[in-house]
């Protein structure tokens, strides 16, 4: 909540203005540490069984596991400069009698990489919630607008009808292949496990030899992730690009949706527009202003996230011989920002297609204006069966369609129909009624409506 920041010091946007209140709590301090203790919990009770922690020693670990204390525990971080050396400091202060077995045996990143891996499967689990959510959305509009004719663009310019519930088609398309992704991703996510300093289990082995690896199936199971094979001190840093790579895809999708959302809300096209607040200022100078912040925020957030995946890489790439420690700043910065960011766009796109203005009127207007283009190719094809030279015909298309563009931007009117049934050219191999088949462009759009149809049940059935 805003009322917990101190807004006299620097606040991320992450903390308070970006990302639902779940996703920001999962990488908040408070929620780190309550991870961190779980793990050593787990550990604990693992090594309990195995007679390294007596059953007092382990119950008072468990009964101190959540009095997270971050003030205290800041103020040993101030002086021994190690964040978790403090929290573990700081719980055996309060465990009385357990304290001095927390963490026995393990290295800091037996915790630390086991607490973000369970961290990010509940990252993931909100972003794939809402994934499936914009799916649904995105469904609804198809099978609305399936059949629905509107202009197609190319090089944004204008090219042949399509409908509009195919072009819904193409963005939950995307969004299907991130979820598809996500899928793969998930089944990458896994926790460094007991290790070790080095990743080869050594001081646990020299405790309990073989029996090593069964603990360690044990304490994973009891946090509800798997654990890589192998490991150096840290789990392998390609998980964070994998995670990352995912994210930049979900954003990619968002950013492509968004602006072309911004193209067709504009004045130019004026067929869609995303929802605008009744007290919604547009801008401070100008009243009239009705600019598309939804769109542009979904943008500018995909910019960013998809250019922290390059630090992942670097982190990854870098990640010297068994483990270096520059991945560590960053790694507190990259993460939660793209998890937080894309949940952001996602929740964002989602207001977007609930409160989503379709323009019929101007989507008929601007087919009816530029619609007639698309009758050329198939009145170039006939007129070639007919017997017509390919290249002569096309030349004298075009010159139709360059006089027709003409006229439009003189009067806002297409002549183009009327040229073509009186150009003595064309009819010598097309006559007034072979010509006026092709002019009905609203049926020049193929198997759009039956594909739409088909992507909306794919859609519908992975997003269940």
């Amino acid at each position: 909540m805003k009322s917990d920041i101190d807004f006299n010091n620097y606040a991320s946007p992450f903390s308070w203005r970006y990302g639902s209140e779940q996703m920001r709590q999962i990488f908040s301090e408070v929620n780190k540490r309550r991870t961190w203790r779980k793990v050593w919990v787990e550990l604990a009770k693992a090594q309990s069984k195995r007679g390294l922690i007596s059953k007092e020693e382990l119950a008072d670990i468990v009964k101190n596991e959540n009095k997270i204390d971050i003030k205290k525990s800041h103020e040993i971080e101030e002086e021994i400069k190690h964040d978790l050396m403090a929290e573990i400091k700081t719980y055996a202060q309060q465990a009385k009698i357990g304290g001095g077995k927390i963490h026995f045996g393990a290295t800091s990143q037996d915790i630390e990489d086991n607490a973000d891996a369970v961290n990010f499967q509940k990252a993931l689990d909100i972003i794939e919630k809402s994934i499936k959510d914009n799916l649904i959305l995105f469904a609804d509009k198809i099978d609305k607008y399936k059949d629905f004719v509107c202009m197609a663009y190319t090089h944004l310019q204008p090219a042949e009808p399509t409908t509009l519930g195919y072009r819904f088609g193409i963005y939950a398309q995307d969004l299907l292949t991130d979820l598809d992704l996500l899928n793969f991703v998930r089944g990458k996510v896994k926790g460094k496990g007991t290790k070790g300093a080095v990743g080869t289990y050594a001081s646990y082995f020299a405790l309990l030899g073989e029996k090593v690896m069964n603990m360690e199936e044990e304490v994973m199971a009891g946090l509800g992730i798997d654990a890589f094979d192998a490991a150096t001190q840290v789990y392998p840093r390609k998980m964070d690009y994998l995670m990352l790579v995912l994210l930049s895809s979900i954003a990619q999708s968002l950013y492509k949706f968004a602006f072309d959302l911004r193209i067709l809300q504009s004045q130019g096209f004026g067929e869609l527009m995303e929802p605008f607040g009744k007290n919604q200022v547009g801008s401070s100078a100008m009243p009239f202003k009705r600019n598309p912040i939804r769109a542009e925020k979904i943008c500018s957030l995909a910019r960013y996230i998809v250019s922290l995946s390059k630090v992942a890489w670097d982190n990854a790439a870098h990640s010297l011989l068994e483990r270096t420690l520059d991945d560590s700043a960053s790694r507190r910065l990259i993460i939660p920002d793209a998890f937080i960011a894309t949940d952001e766009i996602l929740n964002t796109t989602k207001t977007i297609l609930e409160g989503l203005v379709v323009n019929e009127t101007n989507i008929k207007r601007n087919l009816e204006l530029y619609g007639p283009f698309a009758a050329i190719e198939p009145v170039l094809i006939s007129a070639v069966q007919k017997g017509a030279n390919r290249q002569e015909f096309h030349e004298i298309l075009r010159n139709h369609a360059l006089e027709a563009y003409e006229r439009i931007n003189l009067n806002g009117k297409n002549p183009l129909f009327d040229n073509l049934l009186s150009d003595k050219n064309i009819a010598k191999y097309l006559n007034g009624k072979e010509i006026a088949k092709h002019l009905d462009f609203t049926k020049h759009i193929g198997l759009a409506p039956k594909i739409s149809a088909q992507i909306s049940q794919k859609v519908r059935k992975a997003a269940l």
